[in-house]
């Protein structure tokens, strides 16, 4: 029996940690895990293990940009404070820090200094800017969990130890209840009408709803306003971190706008168009099979630094993967409510257009490899603890 401490910070690392977990309890009955996640993560430990395995809640610091990371600097403190007398308290056999480098980097460096033996699974997108955390990679990590191939060539070079078993999303996706039930399911367990649906993804964070909304507002009334779209719905896919009084105050009375909770396969899966928030609901909604427009608005502060330091042509990850644009991307300035609505109209009425975009959602999945990554990357990390 060992002991994992894992710490995921966002609705993803929620994600790929709840997979993670199962893997961990298939291959090794009797683990005892501590975590920072989030309801599905807790969902998962309460299956196998009994007490409070959930040290804290991720939505309790998620945010986004530069200026936030300042202006939350003390909040940041006091959890990392928080964090690291937890682990030396608890003792764990392995710190597995997911993704979320802006506070994993600091739990890894305290982690390794303190003796403890440390994995990253998801690796912080160094390839794309601050490749100077390479460094802190081979000083403070001990495995590397990779989950992109265009990675390999990247960690190789700069002679990283990292273990590459395909893609958790894999999993997630095609084992979603989600994704099984039928379009009249669909509609009569969430009570939307029978109509043509947009999808709209915000993000997760608070400073993403606040960008994307106002603008995702706007496109619906343009597209509603015009008569070959009257009957058309628009769909926005809320964070199940999230609060109502989050979109409420964007939405207003529009009677032609439905917000779902958790729900954003299903509202991927039954809209003919999806407008996404740049991140990992992108790869979702390529690897779901819905035609996607990527959008992406900062502050002006935090837009200028990005550009700044970011090394890579696109933002998404599936034109990351097939490395040419697979489907559009309309960043800060080119993110308008006309821009959106063109290239929506694009995908509905340009056949080529979408069967292409299509095609190229097929190389995506095809390139992650099969299913079963997330169990394959739990039991590589337990024959590694034996192996060190």
């Amino acid at each position: 029996m060992s002991k994992y401490y894992i710490i995921a910070g966002e609705a993803s690392g929620d994600l790929h940690g709840s997979n993670l977990m199962r893997g961990l309890y298939a291959e090794d009955p009797g683990a005892d895990i501590c975590f920072w996640g989030g309801s599905l993560m807790d969902s998962v430990y309460r299956e196998h293990q009994d007490g409070t395995g959930l040290v804290r809640d991720y939505k309790d610091g998620a945010v986004i940009g530069f200026t936030q990371i300042l202006l939350r600097w003390r909040s940041f403190a006091r959890r990392f404070s928080d964090c690291t007398k937890d682990i030396q308290e608890w003792k764990p056999d392995v710190v597995i820090l997911i993704d979320y480098p802006g506070f994993n980097f600091k739990v890894a460096e305290f982690a390794h200094k303190a003796g403890f033996k440390v994995f990253y699974y998801i690796a912080p997108k160094v390839w794309a800017s601050r490749e100077r955390r390479v460094s802190k990679l081979k000083a403070f990590v001990d495995k590397l969990f990779i989950v992109f191939p265009f990675e390999i060539p990247y960690f190789e070079s700069k002679g990283v130890d990292f273990i590459y078993k395909g893609n958790p999303l894999i999993d997630a996706i095609d084992e979603s209840t989600a994704l099984k039930e039928s379009r009249e399911e669909y509609l009569g367990r969430t009570g939307l009408p029978d109509k043509p649906s947009i999808a709209l993804l915000a993000g997760s964070r608070a400073g993403e709803i606040g960008s994307m909304m106002p603008v995702f507002m706007e496109f619906a009334d343009l597209m509603h306003s015009m008569p070959e779209y009257s009957d058309f719905q628009f769909v926005v896919a809320a964070a199940p971190s999230r609060e109502m009084s989050d979109y409420s105050g964007y939405v207003g009375g529009r009677e032609y706008v439905h917000v779902l909770f958790g729900e954003s396969y299903a509202v991927m899966r039954n809209s003919v168009a999806a407008v996404v928030n740049s991140g990992t609901a992108s790869l979702e909604c390529a690897l779901i099979g819905t035609p996607q427009v990527v959008a992406y608005r900062g502050s002006a502060i935090n837009y200028m630094i990005a550009k700044s330091i970011i090394k890579v042509k696109y933002i998404s990850l599936g034109n990351l993967i097939l490395d040419r644009a697979c489907f559009r991307e309309l960043l800060q300035d080119y993110f308008t409510p006309e821009n959106v609505l063109d290239e929506v109209r694009r995908i509905l009425l340009d056949r080529e257009y979408r069967d292409r975009m299509l095609e190229g959602y097929a190389g995506i999945r095809e390139s992650l490899g099969g299913k079963g990554a997330s169990a394959a990357v739990a039991k590589a990390m337990i024959q590694e603890m034996q192996r060190r």
